[in-house]
């Protein structure tokens, strides 16, 4: 698939152009109908029309609601009886339409801040301008706000509304209908303008409505991952559902969605990942995740290998000291191999025999990159799939390489050699709005089926026995509330989030959840009966999902023995939970006291 920068043209566009075009028509055929009737008037009455300037002016003068000739009385011949019709006909079809452009953008504008329900992207930047195409065409409804106007023909071109100013004011944001969106994306070149945008959003959210979600891109992953530690730990205090997130990583997450890699029982998959880019790590860390999710979906008795790869850079080993230290699990699902080296040691032989079943070049000027694999016809020998070099400034040429059958331009190595347009990959927004909450609830609900499979029940026994695509939304509610109350659980423990740094964690936050386990558990249990009370269950002597009853709504010491168990295996698993994003918990301070629970806490 090429890249998509444009929105998709539909029908009634194609209709403005007929008409447009018809109003042409007449017009033309007004100016020729009325000279030729002139030319005829000229022969029958001379003394009307003398010569042919006259011819001339006068049949241009149709055009402004009539002509000298038209005061003596008729008969007149055909040709001009339709112009003198047709050309008034022709010039108020075009006042009308230059109206329509004058007020183009005062309309636009009054209907961007009239919007509701809709997507708000905010930034001048490529990604930006990339973003909201996708999104219209993907069918949403677009208001986007930047500093630079948009030209005439770019509003014909790009089809949803557009507002100018500055992002970062509260004005500027109402008026683009801030309050009545559903998703915020700020996609800015500059981070401190973006997080601007979201603290503006923050302010203009109103009460009494679902606030909108607001996204805000980083421009430094490891920026990114620290930002994403602070929100964690702040989420319980504000309604805002606020991510950051940056674009190597949800180009990273789409890659295998776009090109599965698959393995087999017989043999070990081998992947090799060259350079310093900052896709790098990004591919690393997916990579694995992508593989562990494939091992957990084989057949049962059927065992795939560990993933072997190997990474060449000059920093290779120190690189995969660090993603292994902060993603543990990376351990366990593949063997890391480190070369340290320049690009000049991927040539076919020096890293050992067999072909790689993958071979991904991430090199820190692409433009190398790209020119180290074009040169390198031992690279396209030595893989079993594809080549991959990705790209951020030219996915223009991916789609020349990477066109449909009638629009191939070059020619893609019978298929060995694939540039992947990161941009274009990363304006997502199902990867996107599959946000940091949305991951940690997704891996909650999957540690809830795996223990629960163990105690002996089996997928579908219950509404919550089913796959997270598959869940019901109020128990995704539910998971995502047992995310947002995070923050409430480390004020508790006096810990903070942090991205992980090595070693086994901070032996005094686990020593802090195993001090206050009792207090913790008790109150998640009291939190999710209001949680559930909320969404109309009660108490009842056995589950009915139908009648909306459970029972465990009751109180804490009410509740049996293995019910409190579990809520007390939800509170020592948050390390093991939060270590899969690449975070660890930090004790600052003794375990602070439960706080007292008024009226307040309790609706």
């Amino acid at each position: 698939m090429g890249p998509m920068t444009d929105p998709v043209v539909g029908s009634p566009r194609r209709a403005g152009w007929w008409l447009r075009g018809l109003f042409g028509i007449i017009g033309l055929a007004a100016l020729v109908l009325g000279y030729v009737g002139f030319e005829s008037l000229l022969r029958i009455r001379p003394d009307t029309v003398h010569d042919r300037f006259d011819v001339l002016y006068y049949d241009l003068q149709l055009f402004v609601f009539g002509a000298e000739p038209f005061q003596d009385p008729g008969p007149y011949p055909w040709q001009l009886q339709v112009a003198r019709f047709a050309a008034p006909l022709f010039t108020l079809l075009a006042v009308a339409e230059a109206g329509r452009l004058l007020l183009a953008a005062e309309s636009r504008r009054l209907r961007a801040r009239r919007a509701r329900g809709h997507v708000l992207v905010c930034g001048d930047s490529r990604f930006a301008h990339m973003l909201a195409d996708r999104l219209f065409a993907d069918g949403e409804r677009v208001v986007v706000v930047r500093s630079v106007p948009f030209g005439p023909l770019e509003y014909r071109r790009r089809r949803y509304l557009g507002v100018i100013g500055d992002p970062t004011s509260a004005e500027v944001l109402r008026g683009a209908g801030l309050p009545r969106a559903h998703t915020i994306y700020a996609c800015g070149e500059d981070d401190d303008r973006n997080h601007a945008i979201a603290n503006t959003a923050s302010r203009l959210v109103r009460g009494g409505r679902e606030p909108p979600r607001v996204y805000v891109l980083v421009n430094d992953s490891e920026m990114c991952l620290s930002l994403q530690a602070r929100r964690l730990g702040a989420a319980g205090s504000s309604r805002l559902r606020l991510d950051y997130f940056h674009v190597d990583d949800i180009a990273a997450r789409a890659l295998y969605r776009h090109h599965p890699l698959a393995g087999t029982a017989d043999r070990p998959t081998r992947l090799l990942i060259a350079g310093t880019g900052g896709f790098r790590r990004a591919l690393l860390t997916e990579t694995a995740r992508h593989w562990r999710a494939w091992r957990a979906q084989a057949p049962a008795g059927v065992v795939l290998p560990p993933l072997r790869v190997d990474l060449v850079a000059p920093d290779a080993s120190t690189e995969l000291e660090v993603v292994t230290s902060r993603y543990p699990f990376m351990g366990t699902v593949c063997e890391l191999t480190a070369y340290d080296g320049d690009l000049d040691g991927v040539a076919p032989g020096r890293l050992g025999s067999g072909r790689y079943d993958r071979i991904y070049v991430c090199a820190p000027e692409e433009s190398s990159g790209l020119q180290f694999v074009l040169d390198s016809p031992g690279l396209w020998q030595g893989v079993e799939s594809c080549v991959f070099v990705p790209v951020y400034r030219q996915a223009a040429l991916a789609a020349a390489f990477h066109g449909d059958s009638h629009h191939d331009l070059l020619d893609e190595v019978h298929g060995k050699l694939r540039l992947y347009p990161v941009l274009t990959r990363a304006c997502d927004a199902r990867l996107i709005g599959d946000d940091l909450t949305e991951r940690l609830a997704r891996l909650i609900h999957e540690r809830y089926l795996d223990a629960r499979r163990r105690a002996g029940l089996r997928p579908g026994d219950t509404p919550a026995m089913v796959d997270w695509s598959r869940l019901p939304e109020s128990l995704r509610r539910a998971n995502r509330a047992h995310v947002q109350d995070i923050a409430a659980k480390l004020l508790n423990l006096g810990c903070v989030v942090a991205p992980r740094r090595g070693g086994t964690g901070d032996v005094s936050a686990g020593e802090a959840i195993d001090d206050r386990i009792e207090v913790l558990a008790r109150l998640e249990h009291e939190r999710w009966c209001r949680e559930r009370r909320g969404e109309g269950w009660a108490y009842g002597e056995s589950r009915d999902d139908v009648q909306q009853r459970h029972p465990s709504l009751r109180p804490w010491d009410e509740l049996p023995s293995d019910v409190q168990e579990r809520n007390r295996e939800e509170i020592r698993a948050l390390p093991e939970v939060l270590s899969d994003s690449g975070f660890e918990l930090i004790r600052l301070v003794p375990g602070v006291p439960a706080p007292r629970r008024g009226p307040a806490d309790v609706g």
